[in-house]
């Protein structure tokens, strides 16, 4: 397949660049010639254009190409005239980077087969990335005294939580838990942990710390 990949900014780089080097063909266009040359070793081609222009992209050589990757997002006037522009020529399918929800409707209904965010879909990775870390955290009370806030771990899951083991294998003491939404502080030997509990513990620094290395493992 030969791709063509229009905007070279940050995304539109690295679109182009790996692409090329999973053994792809590919044409790489923006309006500015200096992004063109620093993509230029990578790709087959990279042209300076303006792609909204249907008959500087059929100069380029681009009409017999399978699918084009539209990487203009900030100017929303010139990525809707490219998309019409690609249509014209007959590409066949248009994957076009949007801004906004409006923006990517636009070009949905233009004929882009997919649109996509970028900048959004970042956020709720990295969004993603934060939630699934905040399973374990830990406050000093003092230089010495630490608490413990965290998931509970596997290896858990079954124990009491009046259970030695929190003594004799990591010396912290269990202060409260949360289960099926409610926090309890006071605990009996039938209070058993279950996946999806949280867990407070209190211990000094260096048994905290000891115990962070293991739940984090």
């Amino acid at each position: 397949m030969t791709y063509v990949v229009i905007g070279l900014g940050r995304f539109g780089y690295h679109v182009a660049k790996g692409l090329a080097q999973q053994g792809e063909a590919v044409i790489a266009i923006d309006n500015d010639e200096e992004k063109a040359r620093d993509i230029s070793e990578f790709v087959q081609d990279a042209i300076a254009l303006d792609s909204s222009d249907p008959k500087a992209l059929y100069e380029a050589g681009i009409a017999d190409a399978e699918m084009a990757i539209l990487s203009i997002g900030e100017n929303i006037e010139a990525s809707i005239l490219t998309v019409m522009a690609l249509k014209e020529l007959g590409i066949k399918t248009v994957v076009a980077k949007a801004i906004t929800q409006v923006h990517g409707q636009i070009l949905s209904k233009l004929g882009a087969a997919k649109v996509i965010y970028p900048e959004m879909e970042s956020a709720k990775k990295l969004v993603k990335t934060i939630v699934e870390n905040m399973n374990y955290e830990t406050i000093d009370l003092s230089i010495t005294m630490k608490i413990a806030k965290m998931a509970v771990n596997s290896l858990w899951v079954g124990t009491s939580i009046l259970s030695p083991i929190f003594k004799n294998e990591f010396d912290v003491k269990p202060i409260a838990y949360k289960h099926q939404g409610e926090w309890h502080t006071s605990f009996n030997k039938n209070d058993i942990l279950e996946a999806g509990d949280i867990l407070v513990v209190l211990g000094n620094s260096n048994n905290i710390e000891a115990l962070s290395k293991r739940v984090l493992m």
